[in-house]
């Protein structure tokens, strides 16, 4: 039987890549202290060791992480032609050579544990999710979803579809102002002067990206307010680029406040604890969400193009004042809890996401902005 889906492009191809680079960040994570074991041979890597001990909580994980490839690879090949028999035997062997590529790296570094049984488990959840879309296309629900999506975007428009999925994700990690992403500069800094340190003849360029910029001043009230605005009116000016004209527009700037508001209270509660949910809420963050909805409203009719422009604008307006904005002084002392958690990688995960979320999206509107 032969895939019915067609050969559109897919959401899940960029989406699938996002869970892949999620695997290989929670897999390797810190990335440091690489050695060779010592007085092993080559061969002997791989060949993957059976677990002493078996934790509850790694064996769940280790089962479902898989599961999402699976489903968006089996999905990706279904939606370009393949048939049912090829597309679930390409997601378990991808979803199966990545889990051993990973484990043979992990021997690799001291602060991870290679297991044979993480590579079944992780085989397992790539095989289960697999599964899920296979059922799901036998059950014409990817039909369904293919149908509602040709109502609401237009065609081509997976890349937007999966910008939009992350963008709840690159609010868990604390921002300098509310729904303030893309805050990279100082990473950049540090990254180039450790790559520089020790060239001669770049001494001088080295030594003024060590120094540590001087404290920086808070935003000025009308600057905050202007950067939550944008915080919100980027993602939906980028839904406008990819959905049709109309009033399902409303329904997608509706939803994109809707979870504006839960992941910022979502990442309130995960890093300064229940009592703080609310804190972001300020009487100015107000303002700016109720401004940012009204001018979304005003551009419900716009056409792809022009609100594509307009959100390239706004994304570029959002990332040189969350640069002149400070880092969240509270948030070192919240770290302390993920770096002695179980989810220490999910957290460095979402921080990366809200750092290159903006740039992924300004690539993506470039790309579709200079296509015919």
């Amino acid at each position: 039987m032969r895939g019915t889906m067609g050969t559109h492009r897919s959401s899940a191809v960029p989406l699938g890549w996002a869970w892949v680079a999620l695997i290989v960040y929670a897999s390797l994570f810190p990335f440091e202290g690489w050695r060779w074991p010592p007085g092993v041979a080559a061969w002997e890597l791989l060949r993957l060791p059976w677990p002493r001990y078996f934790i509850p909580f790694d064996i769940t994980s280790n089962l479902l992480a898989y599961a999402p490839l699976g489903f968006l690879l089996c999905l990706a090949r279904l939606r370009h032609g393949a048939t049912l028999v090829v597309a679930l035997a390409t997601a378990v062997l991808a979803g199966a050579g990545l889990s051993y590529a990973m484990e043979l790296s992990q021997q690799l570094t001291p602060q991870r544990v290679p297991s044979l049984l993480d590579w079944v488990l992780n085989a397992g959840g790539a095989a289960l999710g697999a599964a899920l879309a296979v059922l799901a296309q036998a059950l014409g629900l990817l039909r369904r979803w293919q149908a509602m999506r040709e109502r609401w975007l237009e065609r081509g428009n997976g890349g937007a579809l999966a910008l939009l999925v992350l963008w709840p994700v690159a609010l868990l990690f604390p921002t300098p102002v509310p729904l303030g992403v893309g805050q990279v500069g100082d990473v950049l800094r540090e990254a180039l002067a450790g790559l520089l340190a020790g060239v001669p003849w770049a001494d001088p360029v080295a030594g003024w990206l060590a120094v540590a910029p001087a404290a920086e001043q808070a935003l000025t009230p009308q600057g905050e307010l202007l950067a939550v605005m944008l915080g919100l009116l980027s993602p939906c000016l980028l839904a406008f680029a990819a959905a049709r004209p109309g009033w399902r527009r409303l329904l997608m700037a509706g939803g994109a406040a809707v979870m504006a508001v839960a992941a910022t209270t979502l990442s309130t509660v995960l890093n300064f604890g229940p009592d703080h949910a609310w804190a972001w809420r300020t009487p100015g963050t107000l303002v700016a969400l109720g401004l940012a909805l009204l001018l979304a409203l005003a551009a419900l009719w716009l056409g792809p193009r022009l609100a594509g422009a307009l959100a390239l604008v706004a994304l570029t307006g959002l990332v040189v004042l969350v640069h002149q904005a400070p880092t969240d002084p509270y948030f070192a002392d919240s770290l302390q809890g993920w770096e002695q958690g179980q989810f220490v990688r999910f957290h460095g995960l979402a921080q990366w996401v809200g750092r290159l979320w903006p740039y992924a999206a300004m690539a993506w509107l470039l790309g579709r902005l200079g296509s015919r």
